[in-house]
């Protein structure tokens, strides 16, 4: 058995599956031996994932559905928008590791192995990686696994969490509208919290339907439900239906400096590395692209300690956290005055980290200016 590699990477998840497949496609790492380790064999749908994109892009074969208009709902502001030149997208968890990994498989450089990792240990000339079934040494690591315990060991940047639970569901009658995603409905009682619900219908009798919220605490798995139940009923007009599957996330909304855990030769990567968008908990397609830049990096030799690099968009994301962490039911208001005053086009490229100044002026203007200004001076002083 192979216990040496140039790169192992911990973690079959998005992050690692995605650096997995660059490595194995780029010509450049044709040479450098790949070691892939998860404790799971990656067999069932855990999650789906959902992104904008305009146009085509690298995933279309295995989009499972896509909408090209969202709704938004508020305490006063309901409104339908088209979304071109983008596409929201969703891909099913199964579907992406099916896919990655029999992609991989075709590249004579890596190994995928099913084992649990028990530690690693970073030695300068070579990392140490501890299994279950033995220990490996790499010339660098790629960790995707993650833990909140390092998040709530410190207490310079409030950590707040986007957990739900969703049902899909199929209905005895029609009551989804195929052609639209509900982005965010904040009609829902707030209970002093950021709450809202989430719809992406595939189908008049089928759709997901997901109780989120952005919050401190999770809730009991209870509340969750029953605030599902009572959407479908109410707001659907359904009251016959059948759940066909259900899911459940919890992802870390901060601006903790995870790269503070790298060192020269270990990252971490995905939500591990701080890679989701902190004020909105969105991962997939900011993995993609960070993905594609640490593969870049990766020619240069350089350490991989100074891979992150902080920008306006963290101080912005910085300043939405400390607000909702200090007064959690501001959440509704702000993300209505958000699709108020700007274009869900804007709105999307402000979250993909792609506009300029004044087009980041547009979307800071249309929120509420006291909250932000605040949050700014508590922080400064």
């Amino acid at each position: 058995m192979n216990t040496e590699y140039d790169y192992i990477i911990i973690g079959a998840g998005a992050a690692g599956l995605m650096l997995a497949e660059a490595l194995g496609s780029d010509p450049y790492f044709k040479d450098k031996t790949v070691l892939l380790v998860d404790k799971d064999a990656k067999k069932t749908n855990d999650r789906t994932w959902c992104f904008w994109e305009k146009s085509a892009g690298d995933f279309d074969k295995i989009i499972n559905k896509s909408w090209s208009k969202i709704q938004f709902e508020g305490a006063s502001l309901k409104t339908d928008r088209e979304i071109a030149p983008y596409t929201y997208k969703m891909l099913r968890g199964l579907d992406f590791y099916s896919n990655y990994l029999n992609r991989i498989q075709a590249y004579a450089n890596i190994t995928f192995s099913h084992v649990l990792v028990t530690g690693m240990v970073d030695h300068k000339s070579h990392v140490e990686v501890t299994t279950e079934n033995g220990n490996y040494r790499a010339g660098k690591v790629f960790n995707s696994v993650f833990e909140y315990k390092s998040l709530y060991q410190q207490n310079k940047y409030p950590v707040l969490q986007q957990h739900f639970i969703g049902w899909f569901i199929k209905s005895d009658k029609p009551v989804f509208n195929p052609e639209k995603a509900t982005f965010m409905d904040f009609s829902i009682p707030q209970k002093g919290n950021t709450r809202f619900m989430y719809v992406l219908p595939f189908s008049e009798n089928e759709g997901l339907v997901e109780y989120t919220l952005f919050s401190a605490d999770t809730l009991a798995e209870e509340e969750y439900e029953n605030a599902i139940k009572n959407y479908i009923k109410e707001k659907l007009n359904c009251t016959k239906y059948e759940i066909i599957e259900k899911e459940r996330g919890n992802i870390p909304m901060t601006c903790y400096n995870f790269s503070a855990m790298n060192s020269d030769n270990i990252l971490y990567i995905g939500i591990a590395g701080g890679w989701a968008k902190p004020s909105t908990g969105y991962t997939f397609m900011s993995t993609n692209r960070k993905t594609k830049e640490l593969v870049d990096f990766l020619k240069t030799t350089k350490p991989l300690s100074s891979f992150n690099k902080k920008d306006r968009y963290w101080y912005y994301d910085l300043l939405l956290l400390d607000i909702l962490y200090k007064d959690n039911s501001k959440g509704r208001r702000i993300f209505e005055s958000l699709f108020k005053g700007s274009s869900p086009q804007l709105i999307f490229k402000f979250l993909d980290e792609a506009t300029n100044i004044k087009e980041d002026l547009q979307i800071i203007s249309s929120c509420p200016k006291t909250y932000f200004i605040k949050a700014l001076v508590n922080r400064l002083f």
